[in-house]
């Protein structure tokens, strides 16, 4: 896909999902949420060669200083990505996000460990993530999936399932049947969110 079709499709994806939009170029000048996934783009294709990652991480904490949006340039990022207002948006390393998703601001993808590898999580398609929710570790959240605000998640979670609470509680989006696999008791510890 050609650059100005990105940013058309993505200019269009923000109005889609911000009823606050009043044109285009409004959008594509103010929305520091666009400004951070154009950045992080960049700084994506330069991570991709050893030689230039020092160059793509100093241009990701320059957006993270300009935009108050934190993506790493290692982290995986499908199309039309939406962040709404995005102060303290934080994406780690080995996130991988799917298509048509949204965060809110305050979101935060990160770990819960210092081992190397797969230590993000992953986000399937169409999923909405409330403001200050965190979904820690190498976590799955599946495709047409809602975070509550301000959830905690620490397990997988199948398709069409809303996560609400600390930790998150997992239910079906069609029985508000519950669906939570682990006893919650295990995530009560602090010490795992830091």
């Amino acid at each position: 896909m050609k650059i100005l079709e990105r940013i058309r499709e993505d200019v269009a994806n923000a109005r889609l999902h911000d009823p606050a939009g009043r044109g285009d170029l409004e959008i594509a000048i103010v929305y520091s949420g666009l400004h951070a996934i154009w950045a992080y783009r960049i700084f994506h294709r330069m991570w991709q060669k050893p030689a230039l990652r020092f160059f793509a991480r100093l241009g990701a904490q320059i957006t993270r200083w300009l935009t108050g949006i934190e993506i790493h340039p290692g982290a995986t990022i499908g199309r039309r990505f939406f962040i709404d207002h995005g102060m303290g948006v934080v994406i780690g390393e080995t996130t991988e996000i799917g298509d048509d998703v949204m965060l809110y601001h305050g979101v935060t993808l990160g770990g819960r460990s210092l081992s190397k590898g797969k230590r993000h999580p992953t986000i399937g398609n169409r999923v909405q993530v409330g403001c200050g929710a965190a979904i820690l570790g190498p976590v799955v959240i599946g495709d047409d999936c809602a975070v509550g605000a301000n959830a905690v998640v620490v397990q997988d979670a199948p398709p069409k399932s809303i996560l609400i609470g600390i930790p998150a509680e997992v239910r079906s989006q069609s029985t508000g049947q519950d669906l939570n696999l682990v006893d919650p008791a295990e995530y009560i510890d602090p010490a795992i969110y830091i």
